[in-house]
């Protein structure tokens, strides 16, 4: 009788794993890097961290875990950063947890806690609204797609709204993204586009920020999100324009990219960016990165190169 009991049992425990879908992946990365400015010639340093991503699926439903390590903050510390639980309940898709908001050309990236999320389609027409665990944060969002093009309206806990419009024409993809607020000095818009032409990739972009605010994006057109490393922190009212051409070159993809940063008295500055990245024969990938920045401030002059070792599973 016990036999049977137990058999009854692993069976029921092999069904629920079969039923259910488990997948773990992540990366890793290893930089060199040596910087040459005023205030550090000649300095070395090495930095590894990684990422866990671990998903598990039954049904119509996700539960996801995003963790991650590195030896910056927190050396040798896993953190548990996003985690969240999706569904879709007669076509109403819900996700509730901790997750990150992503990058734009705007604004930095932020990781909210105690997250609710609820999203419609009713053809070309999206539905999404957002809640959190603070009061006077709830977000409603629209976007319709017509003709490949993509608009969206999203209000803002109540001060202004974010405005985004995307597509192509001819062959060149544009992109718009607008902060209106309700103060006019904390306005925010950016514009990009990009083409492709004989081979070579062309991007350019421009953010703009009014006097009450500051640019704070990580992305293509640098990174300003000034408290993390290696990011270069703007001053309210500063402008972006940026421009990166790409191409492959002997099976090495090849980018330059430039970028100047004004519109404040005693505040401007440039960099210029080569990238080289080139997938290795044992499943990792090779990136050399060098970055002159040239600062009205000459404290802040520097000339880095970053080495990098990838993988990804």
């Amino acid at each position: 009788m016990k036999k049977q009991l137990i058999a009854a049992a692993v069976a029921a425990t092999m069904t629920s794993v079969a039923m259910a879908d488990l997948s773990i992946t992540g990366a890793a990365k290893m930089n060199y890097t040596y910087t040459d400015d005023n205030s550090n010639v000649g300095t070395n340093a090495f930095v590894n961290n990684g990422d866990l991503k671990i998903k598990g699926t039954h049904g119509d439903s996700t539960v996801v875990m995003n963790m991650g390590t590195d030896t910056g903050a927190g050396a040798g510390q896993i953190t548990l950063e996003d985690t969240y639980f999706k569904t879709s309940v007669s076509g109403l898709g819900l996700k509730v947890g901790d997750w990150d908001n992503g990058n734009n050309n705007l604004r930095a990236s932020s990781r909210g806690t105690n997250k609710f999320q609820a999203n419609y389609s009713v053809g070309d027409l999206g539905l999404q609204y957002n809640a959190s665990g603070d009061a006077g944060t709830d977000q409603t969002k629209l976007t319709y797609t017509v003709a490949g093009w993509k608009a969206g309206y999203q209000t803002n806990g109540g001060n202004g709204e974010n405005l985004s419009l995307s597509g192509s024409v001819g062959g060149v993809t544009l992109a718009y993204i607008g902060y209106n607020r309700d103060d006019a000095t904390t306005e925010r818009s950016s514009v990009t586009a990009s083409a492709s032409f004989e081979g070579v990739g062309i991007k350019v972009g421009r953010a703009t920020a009014d006097s009450g605010v500051s640019i704070e994006g990580d992305t293509w057109m640098g990174d300003y999100e000034g408290n993390t490393s290696g990011a270069y922190m703007l001053s309210n009212g500063q402008d972006v324009t940026a421009v990166e051409l790409s191409t492959s070159l002997s099976g090495n993809t090849v980018k330059f990219r430039h970028a100047s940063v004004d519109d404040v008295a005693s505040s401007d500055m440039s960099f210029n960016k080569v990238i080289v990245t080139r997938k290795l024969g044992n499943g990792t990938t090779f990136e050399a990165v060098y970055t002159s920045t040239d600062d009205s401030a000459a404290a802040n002059d520097a000339d880095v190169l970053d080495l990098e070792l990838a993988v990804s599973f």
